[in-house]
């Protein structure tokens, strides 16, 4: 009994104690946390006593104090998609429309956003199907605005669909803008069309192909008409471009021929141009070699006329000293100075000296075999001799 008392007293303490536990644990985080961790595709919003004390990046964070949390704000893109299946257009027509896109909340470059928007749209940046909800409605609201300013055509036809894709996107975008967020990739992916209006549509079409196919039928026919007309006046054309192709080969064949004959015609006068200007050039050869010839007989004139001079120059140099005694002695004495000299140059050492009578001059004779040497001295009959003769030897 006692040990079943202890148990079940044990038992009630440890509950207690847990319980405790549990409540001062839930107390305590209002006042720290640690190591709480910010994922790649978050931003962490660090908040005390309610208020946004400051906006992170992803990362690993912990704080102290009075009422601090950290709440994270995903930034993946949310997908949505809205049906409106009746929407009345400015012709008063009807339509439905689905819109899809991606809804974004702030970034941390836009961390300001979440700042200012934080108090009033906190739950919407923490909880997707709200965000999705309000972007629904506001969808709604920009798919009315711009299929009720738009004709029917303009709404379904053609490049009409782009523009009312881009009028949505701009009016939704508009309004999100005053919730921090924004709408990526918006598209208009189907127009809904009442089955009245469908069979309508249908009518119409048929109706436009009908008239189409008329239109291009008649367009064929009109085709075909042309084809053969421009056929037959291509075959024209072909003969005419046969004749012409043949008068501008015959016109050719003319020119070229005509071209030909210039040719030869240069040629001819090339070559009479050469063969003058081969006599011009020969005779100009002749002309200069005679120039030459000529010259340089002038020049042996030339020289010939300077040696003479030259020579005549030598000569009068070499005379010079005869033309001087001639001068002093006069020519009747340079000539007996002639004499003497002659007469002292005939002297050798052998010789004899034979005495004549002044103012004559002897005769000489050579001896030789069967000669007697004698001296004419030349002495006058009337006057004796007074010089004898001298027998023998050479005199003079």
């Amino acid at each position: 009994m006692k040990q079943l008392l202890g148990r079940a007293s044990t038992l009630i303490i440890v509950v207690v104690v847990v319980i405790i536990i549990g409540v001062l644990m839930s107390f305590s985080s209002q006042f720290f946390y640690f190591f709480e961790k910010v994922d790649a595709q978050e931003i962490g919003v660090q908040l005390q006593s309610g208020e946004i004390k400051n906006v992170v990046g992803p990362g690993v964070y912990s704080d102290s104090g009075l009422f601090v949390e950290l709440q994270r704000i995903s930034t993946h893109a949310i997908p949505f998609s809205v049906t409106d299946p009746e929407i009345i257009t400015k012709d008063k027509q009807r339509i439905g429309l689905t819109v899809s896109g991606d809804i974004f909340r702030p970034s941390f470059a836009q961390r300001e956003l979440i700042k200012t928007y934080w108090a009033q749209y906190k739950e919407m940046y923490l909880n997707d199907d709200l965000a999705i909800s309000r972007v629904d409605d506001l969808a709604q609201q920009a798919m009315k605005v711009c299929v009720g300013d738009r004709n029917f055509d303009d709404n379904i036809i053609g490049t009409a669909r782009d523009e009312l894709r881009n009028c949505i996107d701009d009016e939704l975008n508009g309004m999100a803008k005053n919730l921090g967020l924004t709408v990526q990739n918006l598209v208009v992916p189907e127009v809904i069309l009442s089955p009245e209006v469908q069979a309508a549509l249908d009518a119409i079409v048929q109706s436009r192909l009908q008239t189409e196919k008329a239109a291009q039928d008649k367009l064929k026919a009109d085709a075909e008409a042309l084809a053969e007309q421009a056929r037959q006046e291509g075959e024209i054309r072909v003969q005419q471009s046969r004749l012409q192709e043949q008068t501008r080969q015959e016109i050719t064949l003319a020119e070229l021929e005509r071209e030909k004959t210039l040719a030869q015609k240069a040629v001819i006068e090339a070559n009479l141009a050469n063969d003058l200007a081969k006599v011009e050039a020969e005779r100009a050869v002749i002309e200069a070699q005679k120039s030459n010839d000529l010259y340089s007989a002038q020049q042996d004139v030339e020289i010939n006329r300077i040696a003479a001079q030259a020579a005549l120059e030598q000569a009068r140099i070499d005379l010079a000293p005869q033309l001087t005694l001639a001068e002093l002695y006069g020519v009747q004495g340079y000539l007996q100075l002639l004499q003497i000299q002659a007469n002292a140059s005939a002297l050798n050492s052998t010789d004899k000296l034979i005495f004549t009578q002044e103012g004559m001059a002897p005769t000489l004779v050579i001896p030789g075999p069967g000669i007697i040497p004698t001296v004419d001295a030349g002495i006058p009959t009337d006057v004796p001799s007074t010089a004898p003769s001298a027998g023998g030897g050479q005199g003079q």
